[in-house]
């Protein structure tokens, strides 16, 4: 389980929704260029990842994460809300 866990056990009480919906609620409401600059951020950072995984996997990505995803059942999901509050995190801190 990862340690951002006890975050997502009752996602409506701590966030007043869930953690995407909190990122979208941020990313509309901030400071526009700092939205942006994170979002190409965010974006280069998938980029090089992904270049990284064809090295390891080759062309067939989309296969290599459904099976990853097959065999880690719920992983990405916590994973994915992790990233949310992280982009949010980033965006915040700017803000202030």
């Amino acid at each position: 389980m990862s340690k951002y866990a006890a975050l997502f056990e009752d996602e409506d009480d701590i966030f007043s929704g869930s953690p995407q919906s909190r990122l979208m609620d941020v990313i509309f409401n901030a400071n526009n260029d700092i939205v942006r600059q994170e979002l190409v951020n965010f974006i280069t950072k998938s980029a090089t990842m992904e270049l990284m995984l064809e090295e390891y996997v080759g062309e067939d990505i989309d296969e290599a994460v459904k099976s990853y995803d097959a065999n880690h059942l719920g992983d990405s999901d916590d994973k994915a809300k992790s990233l949310f509050i992280e982009l949010m995190g980033s965006i915040l801190s700017q803000s202030e």
